[in-house]
């Protein structure tokens, strides 16, 4: 007679060996960035942390997520957003709408520099 095979047991939390942990240091040198901004993000809860008595510590998957908080796509061109917009025409054939609608350019104004404050206050004799 055949008798069934029972189930495997689903793994505890208490078999898995716990998470390494990082230590701000480490987690800036892989990020390039300074240690006390790690610190100062993860006080003021920006990104994921552990907090073990008064440390900060983190997982991998804290750092991945904080690689995936601070990433920046790339932004999509006015153009090709106006364009995605506009009707199809017939190639060659342009209205005035369409010509109407190029970003107008700002004229650049030059700086000047704002004169001193005291000028002839402290005047010096030869």
């Amino acid at each position: 007679m055949h008798r069934p095979t029972p189930a495997p047991v689903p793994h505890r939390p208490s078999d898995a060996p716990p998470p390494r942990l990082y230590r701000p240091e480490e987690i800036a040198d892989t990020l390039g960035c300074s240690a006390w901004w790690v610190k100062d993000r993860a006080r003021r809860r920006l990104i994921p942390h552990t907090r073990v008595g008064r440390a900060y510590r983190f997982t991998a998957e804290h750092l991945a997520e904080i690689i995936r908080l601070y990433e920046e796509r790339p932004a999509q061109p006015a153009q090709t957003a106006a364009r995605a917009t506009e009707p199809l025409s017939e190639p060659g054939t342009q209205t005035d709408s369409a010509q109407r609608r190029r970003p107008a350019v700002a004229p650049a104004t030059r700086l000047r520099a704002r004169p001193p404050r005291r000028q002839q206050q402290y005047s010096t004799v030869a």
